[in-house]
């Protein structure tokens, strides 16, 4: 689930205009649905302990029920294009079963190259023996208010006995750096901890070595990104979808590039720079071409697992 704060609104002068276009050979879909429910209360997320209305929750299934129906026909109707899908909830997904039959139905599609969804992994994980491990991933978050240090550990340890890639993340907030440390020592071998640095928090050079130590790349996470006018892969090959279909070059993006459901977002696919002053959260920066993070999480990108992932 996502913690990142608001952004600017885009620049109008920096509007693609349309130019028909085929899909990529490899697209990349954020998608979010209208499920905004979670089981946990964390004090630094507006979605802690928010209930969804049955209206909701079955609004939400249908969208999600769509969206699949739409990447597993794409084998027929854009042969040649490879799909990702990162599933960007603002709540917990994977307690809803409509989430879990997501994930294994797309794993299972030859043209899908992973899927993976953000999870407070509060849920059981024995569905994921019906999923293919090499297309499904897991990018975890491990909130030290709201679970066990034994219960986050025993489930990381059941996954990675399993075969299920998986990065395992904390908020870097003051109060959870012993947790973390103790996360990092306890963790199986070769498991990657990120650190997404608290929303609104400066930090010294003496605290941001702390969470250093945790996460060897949390110096990407500890500022903003200054990105206005500067290349990015979104809206190319990477795409944020909601649960209507509308098709947006990224989540902090408003301005639409058309539906997925009608095919008019195809129209205006291509290359344009970032319309944004900055970017801080990790969905959004990690595409952009200046920063070379493809090249650090090469093989993992939309689960956050870098391409080295011993020696911590």
């Amino acid at each position: 689930m996502s913690t990142c704060g608001p952004v600017d609104l885009p620049d109008p002068a920096l509007v693609r205009p349309a130019t028909a276009r085929a899909l990529p050979a490899h697209l990349t879909l954020l998608y979010r649905g209208p499920l905004a429910s979670c089981d946990y209360d964390c004090p630094y997320c507006p979605f802690a302990k928010r209930r969804d209305s049955p209206e909701t929750l079955r609004a939400d299934r249908a969208a999600l029920e769509r969206f699949t129906d739409w990447v597993a026909t794409r084998a027929e109707e854009a042969p040649g294009t490879r799909f990702s899908v990162l599933f960007t909830p603002w709540g917990e997904g994977l307690t809803r079963s409509w989430y879990r039959r997501a994930m294994v139905r797309l794993s299972r599609l030859p043209h899908v190259e992973r899927v993976a969804i953000q999870t407070n992994l509060s849920g059981r994980t024995a569905w994921l023996a019906d999923c293919d491990r090499d297309s499904v991933a897991l990018w975890t978050t491990y909130h030290p208010g709201e679970v066990s240090h034994g219960r986050f550990l025993d489930k990381a340890r059941e996954l990675s006995a399993t075969g299920i890639r998986f990065s395992v993340g904390v908020v870097g907030q003051p109060e959870h750096l012993e947790a973390a440390v103790r996360m990092r020592a306890d963790l199986p071998e070769g498991v990657y901890l990120w650190v997404n640095a608290a929303e609104g928090a400066t930090y010294t050079d003496a605290e941001a070595a702390s969470w250093q130590e945790i996460d060897p790349h949390f110096h990407y996470s500890r500022l903003p990104h200054p990105s206005r006018g500067l290349p990015c892969r979104t809206g190319e090959s990477v795409l944020s979808v909601n649960g209507d279909g509308d098709v947006r070059r990224c989540h902090f993006v408003d301005t639409p590039l058309g539906n997925l459901y009608d095919g008019s977002f195809a129209d205006r696919l291509g290359p344009a720079p970032c319309p944004l002053t900055s970017c801080d959260c990790h969905i959004g920066y990690v595409h952009l071409e200046t920063l070379d993070l493809y090249d650090v999480f090469r093989g993992g990108v939309i689960e956050r697992i870098p391409a080295r992932t011993g020696g911590w």
